[in-house]
Parts: structure tokens; sequence; C-alpha cells
């Protein structure tokens, strides 16, 4: 239990700012003279208790102590000091900046911290092949075109990606979850062992297809449990949480100066997140919004938001991907970075990201969607496409922090839309489809940017022509998207709600 003790000289009017229920961390009802529990909200364990004292002149001592225990598993350090800032002041109309926009009851706090376990692993497991490959190719003697290649067979693994979320249609989230991510832990150490370019290729393949299966479960679950004006928040943080795992992975790149095999040791390092893996099965609870009666949906009548979403998924991956894969192979190859220079390199200008991810979530969530997700596709696009012109020096590394800022924007922004936009009983087919058109456009897109960039023996001119991919999606955003701020998964699909009586 955390306490917090705040004590104050106050005037009448102000004093009643400390004797009202709190409405924006949790919601508080009073259970005697001054004393207050949750009514709803984060907590574990919660009680405020105001005590008074008469100072003369019209003035009153107060002294507030809260004590407190959130219901946030695994990253509840994080949150208390924020927490214990808060709560030492009266009660505000709105939450902190850093709070959800709409306060999380203890489900949906609990649901959060372990759903956030689950993204480090998927960001390590989805960054791993893409920082690596440059090192295995100098091993192989392969060149861009191969490595382009190589990137987009390893998304192959998509197809089956999409069966593993379709199972959770039938089975439940849960399960289906805590296999992909051991499914996925253990598959990655196979690449540790490969011979050659093509083995690397294949074994990555089927681990890269349970990481892309937990990615979508995991935001599938978030938008399920979160509450209405809160679900872009939700997914900034576990984009944050998957950062931590792809920083985790990219600091690793340190071993890849180990020796020409060095790069090896990185498959191996997956091993460590199955206890915490493991770990999650005492926290995770199956969503609420699946054990609720639901109705098996086909995907007739739903195509319209399929397509829609699976051109977006396309148009921003023809980019998104090979600008993941090459960025290292231009730092490498043109600028002669060595790994433990990239790590550092990608550790500084993606630091600065979660501010983008943080804003990006609040923002998409008190003011809407769409205008944020455009801005920044088109922002950071264009200035990822600076990077790899700026040839250098300071302007190389302000290009990359500021698009990664802005790109990062998007990730709440758009990555709610794929849970929002259908029921529950097609959630996780429906996202997976999507996934698989993601991966398609990642496929077109490195396989594009290989051949362009052994074309023009650079690989910045094919990174301008495949940023028309997310430029054109911010215009179909502004024109096509609905706006799903605020709005319940119920509203957004009717065949959802309850039946009357």
């Amino acid at each position: 239990m955390a306490r917090v003790v705040a004590r104050a000289v106050v005037d009448r009017a102000a004093l009643e700012d400390w004797l009202r229920p709190r409405t924006d961390l949790l919601v508080e009802e009073a259970v005697g003279d001054g004393v207050f529990r949750e009514k709803d909200g984060p907590f574990e364990r919660y009680q405020r208790r105001v005590e008074t004292e008469p100072e003369g002149d019209g003035a009153v001592r107060v002294t507030q102590t809260v004590d407190f225990r959130l219901g946030l598993p695994y990253f509840r350090f994080l949150f208390t000091g924020p927490v214990r800032s808060a709560l030492g002041r009266p009660g505000r109309p709105r939450a902190p900046w850093w709070a959800p926009p709409e306060h999380l009851d203890a489900g949906a706090a609990n649901a959060l911290g372990t759903l956030a376990i689950l993204a480090v692993a998927f960001g390590y497991l989805n960054t791993l092949f893409t920082q690596t490959i440059p090192f295995a190719g100098e091993e192989f003697g392969a060149g861009n075109s191969a490595q382009g290649v190589a990137g987009s067979l390893v998304r192959v693994g998509g197809i089956i990606a999409l069966l593993v979320v379709a199972t959770a249609d039938r089975r439940g989230r849960r399960t289906v979850m805590l296999w992909a991510a051991t499914a996925g832990c253990v598959l990655a150490v196979t690449g540790a062992f490969a011979p050659s370019l093509a083995w690397l290729t294949a074994s990555q393949m089927l681990a890269r297809a349970f990481a892309s299966a937990l990615l979508v479960l995991v935001t599938i679950v978030a938008a399920e449990e979160m509450p209405a004006g809160s679900r872009a928040y939700a997914v900034s943080l576990l984009a944050m949480a998957g950062g931590l795992g792809a920083g985790a992975c990219v600091l690793a790149l340190n071993l890849a100066d180990l020796g020409t095999r060095g790069w090896r040791v990185l498959y191996v390092l997956p091993l460590l997140a199955l206890p915490a893996v493991a770990s999650t099965r005492h926290h995770l609870r199956e969503s609420r919004r699946f054990l609720a009666p639901h109705q098996r949906v086909p995907i007739a009548g739903h195509g319209g938001r399929l397509a829609l979403l699976g051109a977006s998924a396309l148009l921003v991956n023809v980019f998104i991907a090979p600008n993941s894969q090459f960025s290292n192979r231009f730092l490498r190859s043109e600028l002669g970075f060595s790994g433990g220079a990239i790590g550092l390199f990608s550790v500084v200008v993606g630091t600065p990201a979660s501010i983008g991810i943080v804003a990006g979530g609040r923002i998409a969530d008190v003011r809407g969607r769409r205008m944020v997700a455009a801005v920044a596709l088109v922002g950071g696009t264009l200035c990822t496409v600076a990077f790899f012109f700026a040839g250098g020096g300071w302007p190389l590394w302000a290009w990359a922090v500021v698009g990664n800022v802005l790109s990062a924007a998007s990730i709440p922004a758009l990555g709610v839309y794929g849970p929002e936009l259908f029921p529950t009983g097609l959630r996780g087919k429906a996202n997976g489809l999507v996934s698989l058109t993601a991966l398609v456009g990642s496929a077109i897109g490195l396989t594009a940017a290989g051949v362009m960039s052994d074309h023009f023996g650079t690989i910045g001119p094919a990174m301008a022509i495949l940023s028309v991919g997310p430029l054109l999606l911010a215009v179909l955003v502004l024109v096509a998207y609905p706006e799903t701020a605020r709005r319940q998964l119920e509203d957004l699909n009717p065949e959802d709600r309850p039946p009357s009586p």
C-alpha cells in the first residue's frame, strides 16, 4: 500500500474542493464524515480521509491521507509516483495529462498492465529480423535485393497469423494470446542456427507469424476492455511497451560487433521472456466482451469496412516496412555505422517517439482520430524521406527524431480502428485479414525498395517513391474514415447490442 499525506490551510470555499468526491482518476463515494472510498476506478485498494481543524479568521487546516494500491500489474511502479502527486491535491474536473481521458476500472487496469508485458515480447520479436538482417546479409553475402526478398518472405507467415487470430473468435482471446507469445519466443531461437539466409528467412517466418497474431489480439483485447473514451490511450501505452521490447533488441545489437556471427546471439534472447509470459497467466483474464453473449457474424455485410482498413494497411506498410528494415542498411552500408553505433542512434532518435505516441493517443481520444492520423502520416513520412537524403551530421539526427515523433502519433489514432469497426464475433478474423493485407504491403514495399536501391545505388530515391503510400492514406483517412472517438463498441457494431427485453 502506498500512502500520501497532504496538509493545507484553506478558506471555507476552498475546503469544499477537499471534501468533494473525486471524479478525475476515479469515482469516489462518501462512506462517512470526511471518509471516501473507490466507487469505480483502477485501484485494488483505496481510501481517502480528510480531517479538518479550525484555524481562526475563517481558515481551516486540512489534513488529507490517501492509502491506495493500483490494480496495474507489472508496471505499477511507473504510475505510483504520478498518482501520488495527483492524489496529494484536491480533485479536478479532468484527469491529468498522463492519465487516461476516461478513468479505467480495476478490470481494465489489470488488463492493460498484463497486455503491456505481452506487447514487450511482441516488440522484440517483431524487430528481431529487421534489425539483424544487415549483419546476417554480410555473413551470407546477400545484397539489398536479396535482403528485401527475404524480408518479404518472412511476412508470408501472415497467413498463419490469420488462422491463429481467427481461432480466437471461437476459443477466446486469452488462451490464443498465451500460446502465440510462447510459440513466437521459442520459434525465434531457431534463427540462431540458420546456415544460410534462406534458412534464416524460413525459420523466422513462423516466429513472425505468431508475433503478428499476438499484436492483433493484444490490440483487440485492449479495445474490448477499455472505456470508450480511453481506447486510443490504451493503444498508445501498448505501443510504448512494444517500443520497449524493440529498444531491447536494438540495444542488443552491440552483440553483433562481437564478430561475423555475433548477431545470432540476439535470436537466443527471447528465451529470457518466457518466464514473464508464463506469469501473465495469473493476471490475464478473458475479455469481458468475448464472455458477454454475442453473435457469430459472417464477413458478408462488413466488406466495406474490411476493404477500407485493408487498403489502408497496405498503403502504409508499403513505406513503413522498408523504412524499418533498410534504415539500418542505410546507416551501415552508406554511412559506415557499426552495430553499436546503429543501436545508439536508434535509441537516441527513437526514444522521443514516446512523446508522439502519448500525445497522439490522448488527442485521438479527446479531439478525434482522423485529423491526428492525417497530420501525423504526412509530417512523419516527409521527415522520414528527408532522413535518407540528409547525408550525415546533425540533419540526419534531426530528421530522424522529428519523423519518429510525428509518425508515432499515428499509431494510436489508426491502430484502434481495427478492433472498433468489427463486432466481437468477427473481430479476430477481420483484423487477421487486415493484418494479412498489411503484410502484403510490407512484402511489396520491401521487394520494391531492394530492387530500386540496387538500381539507384542508394536507398533514398526508393523511399521517396514509396512514400506515396502513406500520403495517399492520409487523404483516405480524411475522406472515408468514420469518427469513432468516445463511441461504445456496441454503437459502432449494432450486432453486439444485447437483445431488448
